[in-house]
C-alpha cells in the first residue's frame, strides 16, 4: 500500500477517535444534566405540594385538633 493511503487511513483514525471521544464527553455531560435537571424536578414537586391550596388541608388539621377543642372547652 502507498504512503499516502497510510497518512489517510492514520488521518481518519485520528480524526474518529477525536469524534469518539467528544461524543463521550458530551454523553457524560449529559447524564450530568439529566440527573440535576431529575433532582429540580423533585425539588418543584416539593414546593408545590407544601404549598397546596389550603381548602385541602383544612379538614385534616381540623381532625388534627379536634382533641385539643374539646379540651380547651372543657376548661
Amino acid at each position: 500500500m502507498p504512503a499516502p493511503a497510510w497518512v489517510t487511513l492514520l488521518a481518519v483514525a485520528l480524526i474518529v477517535g477525536y469524534l469518539a471521544i467528544n461524543l463521550y464527553r458530551v454523553i457524560v455531560d449529559l447524564k450530568h444534566v439529566t440527573w440535576t435537571l431529575g433532582a429540580i424536578i423533585v425539588g418543584v414537586r416539593a414546593i408545590a405540594y407544601q404549598t397546596r391550596n389550603v381548602s385541602e388541608v383544612i379538614p385534616n388539621v381540623n381532625a388534627n385538633l379536634a382533641p385539643v377543642r374539646s379540651m380547651a372547652e372543657g376548661v
